[in-house]
């Protein structure tokens, strides 16, 4: 932390230049608002834009006009540009739009700017206790006499034992409003920086994988040292400390028993009294799914990087195109020198390929138009109570299937299949049999054939035909009085 080091973090680190810029207050809400309270990972450009210009327009209704004078789509790539770096700006495989995903960077500053605000209630107890426990679970962890080990697991019995004596005598004692204040603002605190630290983690992944294709471009030696190499750097981050700390937390929470007591244990916190006054945030109730989903997220980067990369080192592709692997090897090797002063005028000019020659004799020939004849029709409408009623043109019924997909892809992570009419019987219909049928489209998504399964956004929906299942809801008669529709179709499960 000497002056030097804080000069270059002044000129070069996203999150300062954000602090310093003018415009900080408008980017911090605005991606704080699209990307960290609902814990999206990726946005597509489109998207992000509207949601942008939207914005824009309730600003300068309140402050001018003049206000942020340029376009939803100039801001979002100017605060991507290498220069800001607030956003990330890249595309998908096989996809031509654009999408934008936050840098831990801006998280960081995001969080440093929440954090300025004052808090009616400031905690300590609980940080102290888990200092305590963090150091009692190093030294505990890292003593290698199994005598002194034994002896502190007897203490621990011991202390156990006549904490069960005092609650069976009556004397339980329970944590005041004080304590369970203070260590649920503990819990909100770690639960959002743990969803930041996963942007950091994926991060990070990208930086190995940018550095492993440098060593490509520039590898001059063989092709088997080269993949001994990068073998050895792949290995190198599953061994490493985060590897092992983001793999170790992986495992934890896909355990579906870990799910469930978490569900259970937040149900139970967020009922009392005392944390209900506090006004949670609302993901907090789902703050392990957040966890999870962000985790899912990483784990597919990781996969799509490492698919990417074999790909690239591919023996065959690498025998057949030698030349054209010589010639890009040229041109990366120049774009690498150059990425630290790239040039500020352009670089060439192409003239036009070709003219656009258009040629009389080309031109389509004169169409007369057909002019349809309408039959002289009249609706005889004899009085007042024979007006047509054109509100059912109006009262159309739109199912949202991203609603039904979420609801498909929440009760499978608890439990590997799930039959529509269980997950009817746990999730009513509200919208009758239309709603049933956008489920049974969004199980034959793939040409799914009797006793075949198809893939809907990694999850896989089997039907067979050999066992009719009864699925029964709600509705409503002409009359507006409640009754029950039942039909009657083949057995369809989803699996993950």
């Amino acid at each position: 932390m000497n002056h030097a080091t804080l000069v270059t973090l002044r000129d070069r680190h996203p999150a300062w230049r954000l602090l310093a810029s003018p415009h900080a207050p408008l980017v911090a809400n605005f991606l704080h608002r699209v990307f960290v309270a609902p814990n999206e990972r990726v946005i597509s450009e489109a998207d992000l834009a509207e949601a942008l210009e939207d914005e824009l327009f309730a600003l300068r209704e309140q402050l001018g006009s003049e206000t942020y004078p340029k376009g939803a789509s100039e801001y979002l790539n100017d605060w991507a540009a290498a220069d800001k770096g607030w956003l990330r700006k890249f595309y998908k495989p096989g996809t031509d739009e654009a999408q934008f995903d936050l840098t831990p960077a801006t998280e960081k500053a995001i969080a440093w700017l929440g954090s300025l605000t004052e808090r009616a209630f400031v905690g300590t107890e609980s940080r102290l206790l888990t200092l305590f426990a963090l150091l009692e679970q190093i030294s505990a962890g890292t003593e290698t006499d199994p005598i002194k080990r034994v002896d502190d697991l007897r203490k621990k019995r011991d202390e156990l034992d006549v904490e069960i004596a005092r609650v069976l005598a009556g004397d339980a004692p329970a944590l005041d409003d004080t304590a369970v204040k203070d260590r649920f603002q503990q819990f909100q605190q770690l639960a959002r920086e743990l969803l930041s630290d996963f942007r950091e983690v994926e991060h990070n992944f990208r930086l190995l994988d940018r550095k492993v294709r440098e060593k490509i471009a520039l590898w001059e030696g063989s092709k088997g040292a080269l993949l001994d190499e990068i073998m050895g750097e792949r290995d190198a981050i599953g061994d490493s400390d985060q590897g092992r700390s983001f793999r170790a937390f992986w495992d934890f929470l896909m355990s579906s028993s870990r799910q469930e007591e978490l569900s259970a244990r937040l149900d139970q916190i967020l009922a009392l009294p005392v944390v209900a006054a506090l006004k949670p945030e609302p993901r907090t109730r789902r703050v392990h799914h957040d966890w999870l989903e962000a985790g899912e997220h990483t784990q597919r980067t990781v996969a799509q990087l490492s698919q990417q990369l074999r790909r690239f080192l591919d023996d065959r592709a690498f025998l057949e195109n030698r030349r054209i692997l010589d010639l890009l090897h040229g041109i990366e090797s120049k774009a690498l020198a150059l990425r630290t002063a790239p040039p500020t005028v352009g670089l060439m000019t192409i003239d036009a390929m070709g003219a656009d020659v258009e040629l009389p004799l080309e031109r389509p020939m004169f169409t007369l138009s057909v002019k349809p004849r309408l039959a002289d029709l009249a609706l005889d409408v004899d009085s007042a109570e024979d007006d047509i009623n054109t509100a059912r043109l109006f009262d159309q019924i739109v199912v949202d299937k991203a609603r039904l997909r979420a609801t498909v892809q929440q009760a499978l992570r608890v439990r590997a299949q799930i039959t529509l009419r269980e997950l009817i019987n746990d999730e009513p219909l509200q919208q009758g049999l239309a709603e049933l049928v956008a489920y049974l489209e969004l199980a034959h998504d793939g040409d799914v054939v009797g006793g075949g399964a198809a893939s809907v956004d990694g999850l896989r929906a089997v039907v067979d035909e050999t066992v009719e299942e009864p699925i029964r809801w709600m509705a409503s008669n002409p009359m507006g009085e409640p009754v029950t529709r039942e039909a009657r179709l083949p057995r369809v499960i989803f699996t993950r």
